[in-house]
């Protein structure tokens, strides 16, 4: 197994989560980045409406994030989302009317993505 790494992952009203994780998936505006200890240092952007994975001794964790920035240190990985919820935590048929209704409004289609994302994501 991969060496772990600390993570600290925050938003704009809250520690949203702390810990040691062998691994960290993020989608930023570039694309999909996977992040292990010892990774070169990086400075990125969250994608409105992407995910972040965590994968710890416990198993996998996946978010949706709604923006913010990632930053990567060799033995650290911090997350500044502007908001984020667990996939466990988010209704799917919510979600899915939540994007019916967004009409042309991007931010709101892209959340609600996100959210149907990080369902899949996590496997339920």
């Amino acid at each position: 197994m991969a060496a772990d790494m600390e993570v600290e992952f925050v938003t704009v009203e809250r520690r949203f989560w702390s810990g040691t994780a062998s691994m960290v998936v993020a989608k930023t505006t570039e694309g999909e980045i996977g992040i292990q200890a010892g990774h070169e240092p990086l400075l990125g952007e969250l994608d409105t409406g992407g995910t972040v994975t965590v994968y710890t001794d416990e198993g996998k964790k996946v978010a949706a994030v709604q923006g913010g920035f990632l930053s990567v240190t060799a033995n650290k990985v911090s997350i500044l989302g502007e908001a984020a919820v667990w996939s466990d935590s988010i209704d799917r048929a919510a979600a899915e009317k939540a994007l019916a209704d967004a009409g042309d409004d991007a931010d709101a289609a892209a959340a609600a993505r996100g959210r149907l994302r990080a369902i899949e994501k996590a496997g339920a």
